[in-house]
């Protein structure tokens, strides 16, 4: 049951990394380049990267939360640190 509930946390908390947009406007450059440059690549997985951030977000609020969130709170940092790594595989074997 406490493998199912942890499961459970980290799966969702995955899913609502995934679908939330990023909240940041992008801003005009500042100094235009002259000649129209080669358009930069975009960044491969840009979701995944945020889910990264928002699951490493997660993990310092539990660590230093007050209460260990009745019993769990060990476990959920395992899971959460497991759920970093494995993206972080993810994203290397896309190079």
């Amino acid at each position: 049951m406490k493998n199912w509930m942890l499961s459970s946390l980290a799966i969702v908390t995955l899913i609502l990394a995934l679908a939330m947009p990023a909240s940041v406007p992008a801003a005009p450059p500042k100094n235009p380049p002259a000649a129209p440059a080669a358009a930069p690549a975009a960044e491969p997985h840009p979701e995944i990267r945020e889910a990264i951030g928002a699951l490493r977000n997660a993990r310092m609020h539990m660590e230093h939360a007050a209460h260990d969130f009745g019993g769990h709170r060990a476990d959920a940092l395992r899971s959460t640190d497991d759920a970093i790594r494995q993206l972080e595989i993810c994203l290397r074997y896309d190079r």
